[in-house]
């Protein structure tokens, strides 16, 4: 029962980390719940619980498909669509990690994400801002 409450207590969490969060940090949070949920539909693979593994990576595979298809590929040019094409082997190898039933496949995906995470996070500040401020321009351009 006490499970119940702290787990809807992160809900809560997220619900207002997420509202107010801005477009640098919820992409990190995306990465990182990629993440962990392929950390946890390994181990349910390896438990052969096979409703959660599913779960799981079917979740995985909806954050990919969104930070995939949120990249911004007229601005971005070359670097989003390598980015974009990246994403796209993520999703094969996690269906078919899912289907073959095999791990080497998920951890190939969590290789190739980690170090994305990682390069988001250490995206310095002022470099962030003036992201913004030309998406802005874009915007009031439109």
């Amino acid at each position: 029962m006490a499970l119940t409450g702290i787990n809807a207590y992160r809900k809560g969490n997220l619900k207002q980390d997420i509202a107010t969060a801005d477009p640098h940090r919820l992409t990190l949070m995306l990465m990182q719940g990629a993440l962990d949920r392929l950390a946890f539909a390994k181990g349910a693979m390896e438990r052969k619980d096979f409703v959660a593994k599913s779960e799981f990576l079917s979740r995985v595979t909806a954050i990919l498909m969104n930070l995939r298809d949120t990249l911004d590929l007229d601005v971005g040019g070359e670097v989003a669509e390598n980015l974009f094409a990246l994403y796209d082997y993520m999703i094969e190898k996690v269906n078919d990690g899912h289907v073959k039933n095999d791990l080497k496949m998920l951890d190939e995906v969590i290789s190739l994400l980690t170090p994305i995470r990682d390069a988001w996070v250490q995206i310095p500040e002022a470099a962030k801002q003036e992201a913004y401020e030309a998406q802005r321009q874009k915007r009031q351009a439109v």
